[in-house]
């Protein structure tokens, strides 16, 4: 894909798994031109992790749409010297290694910025390049415990819950594309470029929001309360005569309104749940009063009633529901990539959109590992046709 705000941005990609190719990834979906790096006969750990699909990795695939591979050992001099003149040729190095393994690879950033002063250096890492823990692996998962984020997912009493999601690499590759921006912008300003440090774990700390204001204020650090928010009241999943529906009245006049809409008029006078702080403080009372009323009949039913009356509210839908709702497919936001292998793969979309640009339906596969090798090995970014 070369249509895009970052058409022409050449990207060196050393990244794996997962944070640093969710940012890479969004990269190219924006226009840059992106040379993913992989270490010879294995490529990216994620070329190895199912689901498969005739034998290649759709969780791969996902990750790494539109990128061209090229297989370099960075120990090998005949390599390094390959991999350098990338650099010389790149505005922007991406990489997710463990804080330190630059270093030891002698592509620290006072090196490669004595060497290469244009190039941005976007380093993510678990717990980034200072501090006590700058040396440590992470996952996800470790970040999400770390970070906070797991004692306040799952259900009141419960045990430890992941997010159901990789928040913790998805957060540090958007934080980091984001950063990317304000790099490319400063260097744009003053010719000046710059390192990036991302931390996973800052970013679950970053993410934590109203739940580090309410230890702030209360001095008790909070804990899981299923879906129902911490502060405002009726904002949570409340059951129906069939399934759960979301409903999320976030003031007195929505309160009233849903009220009605349900035939329960009488909730919104009651004096135990006049304010939003009443509310809080009633929640499971008025979760009881809410669900009776709801439960005589089915959610498509308050669905319609409690949307006419003005109400935020929703289905819990699962993925398949997701990728078929038509909203979400009239944003785009299910698109297909043709694989010379398996056929068409259905993929998440690009969210943001952009008024002078196209958002294309189809987008370019992940290469086999070294695809692009022998033509970049001779013509470096110059291989990658516009």
């Amino acid at each position: 894909m070369t249509d895009g705000p970052y058409a022409g941005l050449k990207v060196v990609d050393l990244t794996r798994v997962l944070a640093g190719p969710y940012c890479t990834m969004m990269l190219a979906d924006l226009g840059a031109t992106v040379i993913k790096v992989e270490p010879p006969k294995t490529g990216d750990d994620a070329r190895h992790i199912g689901p498969f699909i005739k034998g290649k990795s759709a969780y791969f695939m996902s990750l790494n749409r539109g990128k061209h591979s090229i297989a370099l050992d960075l120990k090998a001099d005949s390599d390094r010297a390959v991999f350098e003149h990338l650099l010389g040729e790149a505005d922007l190095l991406v990489e997710n290694y463990r804080g330190g393994t630059m270093e030891k690879l002698r592509y620290d950033w006072p090196t490669l910025h004595a060497r290469f002063p244009r190039l941005i250096y976007a380093a993510i890492s678990g717990f980034g390049h200072t501090g006590p823990y700058k040396e440590k692996p992470a996952y996800d998962m470790v970040v999400q415990g770390m970070g906070g984020v797991m004692s306040l997912t799952g259900q009141p009493g419960g045990p430890p819950t992941r997010v159901g999601t990789s928040i913790g690499d998805i957060a540090a590759g958007l934080f980091a594309l984001s950063s990317i921006g304000a790099a490319l912008y400063h260097r744009e300003r003053t010719g000046e470029a710059q390192k990036i440090d991302i931390a996973m774990l800052d970013c679950q700390v970053a993410l934590l929001e109203n739940a580090i204001a309410r230890y702030v204020a209360t001095g008790t650090p909070p804990g899981p309360l299923g879906s129902r928010h911490p502060s405002i009241t009726p904002f949570a999943a409340f059951q129906t005569a069939d399934q759960p529906i979301i409903i999320a009245a976030g003031n007195n006049t929505l309160f009233t309104k849903l009220c009605e809409a349900i035939g329960a008029p009488a909730l919104a006078t009651d004096a135990r749940f006049a304010t939003n702080d009443l509310r809080n403080t009633s929640h499971a009372a008025l979760a009881q009063e809410l669900e009776r009323a709801l439960g005589t009949n089915a959610a498509a039913h308050w669905l319609a009633r409690i949307e006419a009356a003005g109400v935020p509210c929703g289905p819990i839908n699962n993925v398949a529901q997701v990728l078929a709702d038509a909203h979400v497919l009239s944003r785009n936001m299910v698109v297909t990539m043709q694989d010379a292998d398996i056929g068409e793969l259905k993929l998440a979309g690009n969210p943001m959109k952009l008024s002078a640009f196209s958002d294309p339906t189809t987008r370019p596969p992940a290469q086999k590992l070294d695809e692009k090798g022998a033509e970049i090995r001779a013509n470096g970014f110059n291989a990658i046709a516009d």
